[in-house]
């Protein structure tokens, strides 16, 4: 998996992690602080070696960076990536020596759920560390798994963008999904619901197979997914979804996804462009989950989560409407957008 380039300062800080009793091993990158503490989530996935989980890490926490930053959250970027281990491990061994290394930084980063972690992971780790959110909601307040907000952010982006680059609404459009976890499966729940048809393909018979019994969904393989007839093509799995034959092979008109770095190269954009398929920005597109996140932490309630979550579709269809007045990608825009918040907070604080 490839993503564009860093173009903002190096990172703050880089903490390797590595415990070999407890199984842990893995980094955590804070990409940036000018807006707030780095915040993003622990993603626990099977990395061939370090130096693949470190590219990993890099990539999501620039994006976490630019996704708080579009969203205008009072967080920096950051991630942390921990290999899974081989064999038969202690997971609350695990995640409990992961939160001591959390706690070190002292606040300096906040984590929370990601790709193969859950609430109960995160339980193990605020027994020994106050910056993790994603826990449990306290009564009135934010927190709990926060995949339900990305898949509703991304539900209304994809709403908004098929309206304007599409002209429809989503009932009676085909869909397909790459990726049916947690924020996939929602995901197909709210189209289904809204009248759209489903394609789904997951490397789990189980999840795709559930999908197809509950909504209808028709399934086709992992590597047949980008070329199916289809209005919008939604990736929901791991990053790189779109590299050069993969845009060349869509036939959907449209690409909006939960997925991080959707795009294998920074090129990829201006294929896109050039091929006239709508392009939504996966951190634009998937901010719900870190606004939940990011309200839990600052003991908000979900009445403020709603609001901002709500504001992710206007802000969708702004982005869309002047990329098309410019002529220009809206990855690009994007990207320049989040870069001047950013950069605004860097000269503040100088």
């Amino acid at each position: 998996m490839v993503s564009r380039p860093t173009r903002l300062t190096p990172p703050v800080e880089c903490v390797r992690l590595y415990d070999a009793e407890a199984g842990l091993d893995g980094v955590i990158v804070i990409h940036s602080t000018a807006l707030g503490p780095g915040a993003g989530g622990c993603r626990f996935w099977s990395y061939p070696d370090f130096d693949a989980a470190f590219a990993d890490a890099m990539r999501l926490a620039e994006g976490m960076s630019y996704k708080n930053a579009l969203a205008g959250l009072p967080l920096g970027g950051a991630k942390a990536v921990l290999r899974r281990p081989a064999g038969e491990f202690d997971r609350t061994k695990l995640f409990r020596a992961f939160g001591r290394a959390v706690e070190a930084l002292g606040g300096l980063y906040v984590t929370a759920e990601d790709v193969g972690t859950t609430v109960a992971d995160m339980q193990e780790i605020a027994s020994v560390s106050r910056h993790v959110a994603g826990l449990p909601p306290a009564k009135g307040r934010a927190g709990g798994d926060p995949s339900p907000w990305t898949a509703k952010g991304v539900f209304e982006s994809m709403r908004a963008a098929a309206g304007f680059a599409l002209g429809s609404e989503l009932a009676g459009l085909t869909v397909a999904v790459q990726g049916t976890g947690n924020v996939g499966a929602e995901l197909c729940r709210r189209l289904a619901a809204a009248g759209a048809r489903l394609v789904v393909a997951d490397p789990s018979p189980a999840r795709r197979d559930r999908l197809s019994a509950v909504h209808g969904a028709a399934v086709v393989g992992v590597d047949e997914i980008a070329g199916v007839e289809a209005d919008i093509f939604a990736p929901c799995a791991l990053g790189g979804a779109l590299d050069r034959d993969g845009v060349g092979r869509l036939k959907a008109r449209l690409v909006c996804g939960a997925a991080n770095n959707q795009l294998a190269s920074p090129e990829v954009a201006d294929l896109l462009l050039d091929r006239d398929i709508a392009y939504v920005p996966d951190y634009v597109a998937n901010a719900g989950g870190i606004i939940s996140v990011s309200a839990e932490y600052l003991g908000e309630d979900e009445s403020d989560v709603e609001v901002r979550v709500g504001a992710i579709a206007p802000r969708v269809a702004d982005l869309l409407a002047r990329a098309a007045r410019e002529g220009r990608s809206p990855a690009v825009v994007a990207d320049e957008m989040a870069e001047e918040a950013i950069a605004g907070a860097q000269r503040v604080a100088a």
